[in-house]
């Protein structure tokens, strides 16, 4: 049963961010890590048709994605924190509370992607590294992860400043491989790679195999909603969402499907992370890859700052809304949640140090952000079909909001039952936080409708860890 929407005057001290911060916030939590590797990713995958249809796939229907979260802040303005907001006004305070987690979950293992593919790239140069695994990797991305909580802590409107500059500086070396891959591209290659490997598999296979990374590229498209309580208008929300959009999508696209005219197929695949400057370096030379290279810490510095500050209000608003324990609620006069600041920076640092031990650490950490982006993004997707009929809203808001919940519905398939039940094991210990919630009020802890949501996700967890421990999976 859907509940009572939450809603909230404005807050005093809340520093208000205008349509090109909002744009650049969409923008700079988008354009990270992911664009990177994409080269790579989708040359282990699939070929130039699969990628092709692997974009038009994916654009459509994170664009349908992207238009519920315009529309919702339209029809519904007074709900803050998007993503967790409307989970919880469609499907219930737990299943709400479960979206804030797993949205936030989501930020923070993303979060520790990127400080893989740093210590991957200074690896190249420095060994002892490795592939951003090593343990002198994790103690310098540990080091990083509480430099930035410093300085996120100092205040939420310069961090937001920062990451609007950084984030065109971060996109100049991504436009510049662009053309210079173009300059430097081979109809030959191109022509040889159009079906894909043999190692590939069929073309649904191939498609198949690029999901999650599509999933974890477009991860941010939410980002003016998620803060949408410092836009200095609402309607600035949804505005700043479809051109942030539309923005890297262009880029994102170009980027997988030029690197196919470079070099074969089977190549690229092989290239270490970050493989677009290995890309890079074939077409130009060294200067390439160290251009490549700069770039990319500017850009996984940038949406690092970004995923940080989402995270964090995530965890912020659902407190103030009495779904998460009252210490997180906390903010300091410069309008910085500092108890969530730092729980997320914990999570963060926990995260990194077990991706330490995967078989590879940034696919892993990866795959595992996107697949607890899932869960979030569905529930939005299916209270835009809610609000659709509550308002007896058009065709297009039927498609739309249709479209993106089998889009998302799709994903959750493709993401495969591994994924799923080792972030069921992230999930469910986070009901903790459920209840301490719950007692701080005096309420009665579960309706019988969340024990059932209880059940499942406990069940699920203790899969999970049972089919690690017998090998069943592996990270």
């Amino acid at each position: 049963m859907a509940t009572e929407e939450t809603v909230r005057g404005p807050e005093v001290g809340a520093a208000k961010l205008a349509l090109p911060t909002l744009t650049m916030l969409v923008v700079g939590s988008m354009v990270g890590a992911g664009v990177f590797s994409l080269p790579g990713r989708f040359a282990q995958e699939t070929g130039v048709l699969g990628a092709l249809i692997a974009w038009l796939i994916a654009g459509t229907g994170m664009l349908m994605l992207a238009l519920v979260f315009q529309t919702l802040s339209v029809r519904r303005p007074k709900l803050d924190a998007g993503v967790y907001a409307y989970a919880k006004a469609g499907f219930g305070e737990y299943l709400g509370f479960f979206s804030a987690f797993g949205y936030w979950a989501s930020a923070c293992v993303g979060n520790v992607t990127y400080w893989v593919l740093i210590m991957s790239t200074v690896g190249a140069l420095a060994p002892a590294l490795g592939d951003g695994d090593t343990a002198l990797a994790v103690v310098l991305s540990s080091c990083g992860l509480w430099g930035f909580f410093l300085l996120v802590r100092r205040g939420v409107k310069e961090a937001a400043m920062i990451n609007r500059i950084v984030t065109v500086a971060k996109l100049v070396p991504i436009l510049v491989f662009v053309l210079l891959a173009l300059f430097t591209f081979k109809a030959d290659v191109f022509a040889a790679n159009f079906q894909g490997a043999s190692y590939a598999g069929s073309l649904y296979d191939q498609v198949h195999g690029t999901m999650l990374a599509t999933v974890f590229v477009f991860l941010g498209v939410e980002g003016a909603s998620v803060y949408s309580r410092h836009a200095k208008r609402r309607s600035d929300v949804g505005r700043a969402t479809v051109l942030g959009f539309l923005s890297v999508f262009a880029v994102f696209a170009s980027v997988t499907i030029v690197s196919y005219g470079i070099l074969p197929m089977g190549e690229i695949a092989a290239l270490r992370q970050p493989s677009m400057a290995g890309v890079l370096e074939a077409a130009v030379g060294t200067w390439g890859k160290v251009l490549v290279s700069v770039g990319l810490i500017v850009s996984v510095l940038g949406a690092y700052l970004a995923w940080t500050l989402m995270a964090a209000e995530v965890l912020f608003v659902a407190a103030k809304d009495e779904d998460m324990p009252r210490f997180l609620a906390r903010a300091t006069d410069q309008d910085v949640p500092v108890p969530a600041l730092l729980l997320t920076t914990a999570l963060s640092q926990v995260m990194l140090v077990v991706t330490a031990f995967s078989d590879d650490a940034f696919d892993f950490a990866l795959d595992l952000t996107s697949t607890l982006s899932l869960i979030p993004y569905l529930l939005a997707a299916g209270y835009a079909v809610l609000v659709a009929r509550q308002d007896r809203a058009g065709a297009g808001a039927w498609l739309v909001s249709g479209l993106a919940t089998a889009y998302t519905a799709f994903l959750v398939y493709a993401a495969g039952w591994a994924y799923l039940l080792v972030s069921l094991i992230i999930y469910a210990p986070a009901t903790v936080l459920f209840v301490m919630a719950r007692r701080e009020q005096g309420r009665r802890l579960f309706s019988p409708r969340e024990l059932v949501v209880l059940v499942v996700s406990v069940a699920g967890a203790v899969v999970g860890v049972v089919a690690l421990a017998a090998g069943w999976i592996d990270l």
